[in-house]
């Protein structure tokens, strides 16, 4: 019987990783065919307009534009699956190596945002289901529409204009203020964790200055969602039955609502929590572009504008990964916080 089992999760085990193969193969290949589709001549950007035919027609060959599309199809899955990615138009650096140099910004935009969003947003919207129809339910439904209606890049704007420019209480654009870039050893990317492993407070301090605006109107956005979404599971749950045997056992309301209530939307609040954090990796550019935040997002921005396959293809697969990598955490979690979903 044991040995059963065990073949039995081998089985689902390697089902799942074909699931993932296949997925983000799918996604190369519908990025790379779409991309050949794309108004934009990546040559004449590469050569400039002044360039002679000559120049030009030699650049096309180099980059192997003369080739039929399945064949550089075939060439780059080859050199994909060999761990060349290839190099960057804009940088001209690796692709792998700009990813592993910008992604940490965003982890860590996107980390402090989620926190904002999830530690105010859930107990937002606990509050406002407890409290329906009464003021404290209206008034964080006010702000909750808000975040929803409003677009971030003008919260963003405004942000600035008020916070920074006028009352001089968080930094500008960028990560740090320039005088202290490159002051801190690189060891996580994470310049928060970096300049406190390194003892450097000013750095430190600056880091915070920098991050506290863009993560703030970024988790605000997330904040909406993830209250609205908290308020709708808990006035299910508050209706149901089991809930009204609680409270005329003379369990406390508190009990009630975080023990009882609560308890039974963890699960469904993982996958919303994991899906916006997600989104927070990859669909942050609207935010790192208007606070010059040197993450993720701009760098596929800059790139989609250029027209460069080779960092486009590897920012797609990434978000892939992403997406997948956290669905799986969710179904792990479920399985930790919910035992009946095992089977």
């Amino acid at each position: 019987m044991g040995r059963f089992f065990k073949r039995n999760k081998l089985k689902r085990a390697a089902q799942s990783l074909a699931s993932v193969l296949v997925t983000l193969l799918l996604l190369v290949t519908l990025t790379f065919f779409l991309g050949q589709v794309m108004p934009v001549d990546v040559v004449s950007r590469l050569v400039g307009p002044d360039a002679d035919q000559a120049t030009y027609q030699a650049t096309y060959e180099r980059l192997g534009l003369d080739q039929p599309i399945i064949v550089q199809f075939g060439i780059y899955i080859s050199r994909m699956v060999q761990g060349d990615f290839g190099t960057a138009l804009l940088t001209g650096h690796q692709v792998l190596d700009d990813i592993i140099r910008v992604f940490p910004a965003t982890v860590e935009l996107g980390t402090l945002a989620l926190l904002i969003g999830a530690g105010i947003g859930v107990p937002l919207g606990v509050l406002a289901a407890v409290q329906r129809n009464r003021s404290a339910d209206h008034i964080i439904r006010i702000v909750t529409l808000l975040g929803h209606s409003v677009p971030i890049f003008w919260i963003g704007l405004m942000g600035l204009l008020l916070f920074y420019s006028y009352l001089g209480w968080v930094g500008g654009g960028g990560r740090v203020e320039i005088y202290y870039e490159g002051l801190v050893e690189t060891r996580t990317g994470l310049l928060l964790v970096d300049s406190l492993l390194a003892g450097d407070t000013e750095v430190f301090w600056s880091a915070v200055r920098h991050i506290i605006l863009p993560a703030t109107v970024l988790g605000y956005a997330s904040m909406a969602s993830l209250c609205r979404l908290t308020r709708s599971f808990m006035i299910d749950q508050l209706s149901q039955e089991y809930i009204t045997a609680a409270r005329v056992k003379g369990v406390s309301e508190w009990n009630v609502v975080w023990h009882h209530a609560f308890r039974n939307i963890r699960v469904q609040l993982l996958t919303v929590i994991a899906l916006t954090y997600g989104s927070m990796l990859e669909g942050a550019v609207l935010i790192e572009t208007i606070f010059a935040w040197p993450g993720f997002g701009q760098y596929l921005t800059n790139n989609l504008l250029l027209g460069d396959m080779n960092a486009i293809m590897v920012c797609v697969l990434l978000v892939g990964v992403i997406f997948i990598t956290l669905n799986m955490l969710a179904d792990l979690l479920y399985k930790i916080f919910d035992p009946r979903t095992v089977q």
